[in-house]
């Protein structure tokens, strides 16, 4: 994929934007009520956030290369973050709300500009002083590049917190999946989880967690290739895929912040070439440096297998994207103002595809403000 080739995005699609917005417009609603509301039973706090960066990306177009492809022109980028969430605290209930618009902007792949949408609301009620029943919902939406999708979800959960040491999740809910260059990839399907934390003291903490997905497809299952063992042919029905993640992870707060989190996910599919099985260790660190700089650096190390080889199907690239790759970061922070930083980052994502010797690699080098209200 090169600098040219597709034309560039519009600026401005009149019928996009207002479709992108309606889809937004509850979200929208209950910000606007946290930020505006002053019910006398009531408390209410919110906060604003904007960010914006200069940024270097040596892999643009997210291009997997072996020995006999070039790699990717560097390319220059504006990057704009935008953020806005409240908090409204009554007798017996709780309403949190979080909204998130961000976009990108290329020189040279202009192809792969995005905008990105993305959203949560949470309503809670105590029942007595343990146990709590809620609702929940998140949006995220993206546009443009060759990785467009919309990711929505709903979920009821309860909730058991005694006291403070203590707090056990249990929720189920259903997920829908659009991703728009190629549709054979969307899914829905019912999601249950559950989420334990367990605080030690004022400064340990351990948590585990687990969730379910069972995903159905429009599309019928892939069928074996004839000679690679067991049966082929075609098969009745549609795909369906069963997702279990599981995990735990442990939490530091001290001169030192310190996360370390483990990671089983495995994509089970009746589908030829799309069961997946991962296990990923990450960490995460903060410290406060002289001249009130802070330091934060995260990183990740997975383990990848294909029990039926390497099929590039649009889940699989787009979950290499998102966490199935190996990655460190760091980012450096000074204060400005009580409400300014100044901030540096530098990250590095990379993975490589058995059997076919493709790899990826992708660095990004950034500079920018961020602003806090």
């Amino acid at each position: 994929m090169g600098a040219t080739g597709r034309p560039p995005l519009p600026s401005s699609d009149g019928v996009w934007s207002r479709a992108v917005v309606r889809s937004f417009a509850p979200l929208l609603l209950v910000l606007a009520m946290l930020a505006a509301g002053r019910a006398p039973a009531a408390e209410w706090e919110g906060a604003l956030r904007g960010t914006g960066r200069l940024l270097l990306d040596t892999n643009a177009p997210r291009d997997f290369s072996d020995q006999l492809t070039p790699n990717p022109e560097r390319d220059f980028a504006l990057s704009l973050l935008g953020s806005a969430e409240g908090r409204g605290s009554f007798e017996q209930a709780q309403l949190v709300g979080r909204y998130e618009l961000g976009t990108r902007a290329y020189r040279l792949y202009r192809d792969e500009n995005t905008l990105v949408q993305s959203g949560a609301v949470e309503a809670s009620h105590a029942l007595g002083t343990a146990l709590g029943i809620g609702l929940e919902g998140h949006a995220k939406d993206r546009r443009g590049g060759s990785r467009s999708y919309s990711d929505l979800g709903t979920t009821a959960f309860l909730e058991y917190a005694p006291d403070v040491r203590l707090a056990l999740r249990v929720r189920a809910g259903a997920r829908r999946f659009v991703y728009r260059p190629d549709p054979t990839a969307n899914f829905g399907g019912p999601e249950v989880g559950v989420l334990g934390r367990y605080r030690f003291d004022r400064r340990h903490s351990l948590s585990v967690f687990g969730d379910w997905n069972s995903r159905r497809f429009g599309t019928p299952p892939r069928a074996r290739p004839s000679g690679t063992g067991g049966g082929s042919g075609f098969l009745a029905g549609r795909r369906q895929d069963a997702a279990l993640t599981a995990g735990a992870s442990y939490t530091y707060r001290g001169p030192l912040a310190l996360g370390l989190t483990y990671a089983f996910q495995e994509s089970s599919s009746n589908s030829y070439g799309e069961t997946i099985r991962r296990h990923r260790v990450s960490a995460n660190a903060g410290v406060r440096l002289p001249w009130r700089v802070t330091l934060l650096a995260q990183g990740s190390l997975g383990i990848t297998q294909y029990p039926d080889g390497i099929y590039l199907s649009p889940e699989i690239i787009l979950v290499e994207e998102d966490e199935g790759q190996n990655s460190l970061s760091v980012k450096l922070a000074r204060p400005l103002t009580e409400s300014l930083d100044l901030e540096v980052t530098w990250g590095i994502w990379s993975t490589r595809l058995p059997r076919n010797s493709l790899t990826y690699t992708r660095q990004v080098i950034s500079t920018g403000f961020t602003w806090r209200y």
